[in-house]
């Protein structure tokens, strides 16, 4: 697994009450020699985004990322990199942080459940076109310079 320094990661300026996440962004390469990006559809948020929640106590970042990931889309991943942070207000109006990482998909398959109604493999020259937020937009265009979103999948 990937090792790095978490601590980094929330601000030291950070609000108390702030609200911390992970999530993935999971590529494969098809068949075709085409890198495909998951993005996910919330029904309830009205949104395409990357898969992410909320870290459970004890876990660290990669942690939660890894377990999020497995439960919004049925994938196990293997991490590539950490991918970067989004920091926002959150819908009930508190600061939240999401730590993202770049994951290999290793296998799964989506089945819809309480928090995501659609799976898509998205090329990805297409992703920005169908993410909702400008915060994943801006964090995919970070995404795309990582040298692991370019190295051929294992």
């Amino acid at each position: 697994m990937l090792t790095f320094d978490e601590s980094s990661i929330i601000p030291a300026d950070a609000p108390n009450d702030l609200i911390v996440a992970a999530g993935g962004i999971l590529i494969r390469v098809t068949a075709q020699g085409l890198r495909e990006v998951a993005c996910v559809y919330r029904a309830e948020r009205g949104d395409w985004t990357f898969p992410k929640g909320k870290l459970d106590a004890g876990e660290n970042f990669a942690q939660a990322a890894l377990r999020e990931v497995w439960e919004e889309t049925g994938f196990t991943c293997h991490i590539l990199a950490f991918a970067g942070t989004t920091y926002y207000t959150h819908r009930k109006g508190r600061a939240k942080i999401a730590a993202y990482f770049l994951m290999n998909a290793v296998e799964g398959e989506f089945v819809p459940n309480d928090e995501v109604d659609i799976f898509r493999w998205v090329a990805a020259d297409a992703v920005s076109e169908l993410l909702t937020w400008d915060r994943d937009k801006d964090l995919f265009r970070k995404v795309m310079l990582l040298d692991e979103m370019h190295a051929q999948a294992s």
